[in-house]
């Protein structure tokens, strides 16, 4: 831990009840520098936690959920992780900021640098433009230095993290075209979160069944494009379809990529070894292994595969991680780690739950 901090870091989780606000509260109950002192729930506002989550029982600080008001509330910790739906960190972050609190955002309010991309692909007019160009993304292995000093993280989620880990190495070699990227992924029903009531994540709509949707234009593909670009050097366009699949939890990102050189698998998977060398969450597998969803859930990893179809001249890189974990909130308390001056893998878990 950083010399300059005083003791624990008084934490607050707002959006306690979400499935990213309890594994926050998961993770962070026994962290050595943390001290979870506000959580924060609208719909169950003057609840004991126990009573909503009795699993969880005498393990936090802060025993009973608030309604959470920026103003009268900033001063209840020194950084507060924001588990809403987008839109409502933008309108509540001022107050947090002004306090001298740092905020690690969990939703897609201060990913996109653009403001103007936000009704486009969110529907939402933004009234925090001022905060975009400097928050920081939270993907540590691409942003940790920036990280560390960060008083807004933007804690990207989970079918963008698994993409970008992806592809990211492979447009950083200019090995193959940016502007012909295509991204399969499937995500277990957790993803679309807790307060979800529509019919298509009943138990009898998902059983048995699989599919597509946000066909030809999901609100993630401008996010990951800019984060490709930034890593590419260049405009990078990518095919984004993503499918909710019959599980609980996980990932599986498949990404295709057209070569333009004449690398070869050996030397693909060489950098991309190198590319993660010091990155603690990430594991790229030896040759002729590929990750499955099983392996990473409960773990704050993100496994990748790499093959070349030969025949197309295409590289195939196949990436998998737990949505709530590398994918939300082991993500957020990895960047915690990194503010806070703790070593990144601090009470992170490395090992998935397997079977």
């Amino acid at each position: 831990m950083d010399s300059a901090t005083p003791g624990p870091v008084r934490v607050g989780i707002v959006g306690a009840t979400g499935y990213a606000g309890i594994e926050l509260i998961r993770l962070l109950h026994n962290h050595p520098g943390a001290e979870i002192t506000f959580l924060g729930s609208q719909s169950t506002a003057g609840k004991a936690v126990a009573d909503v989550f009795p699993h969880v029982d005498g393990l936090t600080g802060a025993k009973t959920l608030e309604a959470f008001d920026g103003a009268r509330h900033a001063d209840a910790a020194d950084v507060f992780f924001l588990a809403m739906d987008n839109g409502r960190a933008m309108e509540m972050i001022g107050p947090l900021l002004k306090a001298g609190a740092r905020v690690i955002d969990l939703s897609a309010d201060f990913r996109l640098r653009d403001a103007s991309a936000y009704p486009v692909w969110y529907r939402l007019s933004h009234n925090a433009p001022e905060l975009l160009a400097e928050a920081v993304y939270g993907l540590p292995e691409m942003y940790g230095s920036r990280i560390r000093g960060a008083r807004l993280v933007a804690n990207p989620g989970c079918y963008t993290t698994t993409s970008i880990l992806a592809a990211a190495p492979a447009l950083a070699c200019k090995a193959v075209d940016p502007c012909r990227v295509i991204v399969d992924a499937m995500s277990g029903v957790s993803g679309a979160g807790r307060s979800r009531k529509t019919t298509d994540y009943m138990f009898s709509e998902l059983s048995g069944n699989a599919k597509a949707y946000g066909v030809a234009g999901h609100r993630h593909t401008p996010e990951i494009e800019q984060e490709l670009a930034a890593v590419s050097g260049g405009e990078v366009r990518i095919t984004f379809t993503p499918h909710l699949v019959p599980m609980v939890r996980g990932i599986l990102a498949t990404v295709y990529m057209d070569l333009t050189g004449e690398e070869t698998l050996d030397s693909l998977h060489a950098f991309y070894q190198e590319f993660y060398a010091d990155a603690p969450f990430v594991n790229v597998l030896p040759l002729g292994q590929y990750p499955s969803t099983q392996y990473v859930k409960g773990s704050n990893m993100c496994m990748l595969g790499l093959g070349l179809d030969t025949r197309t001249d295409r590289l195939i890189v196949i990436s998998a991680t737990d949505n709530l974990l590398k994918g939300a909130s082991g993500q957020a308390v990895q960047n915690f780690n990194i503010m806070t001056g703790f070593p990144e893998t601090t009470n992170l878990p490395q090992i998935a739950l397997y079977p």
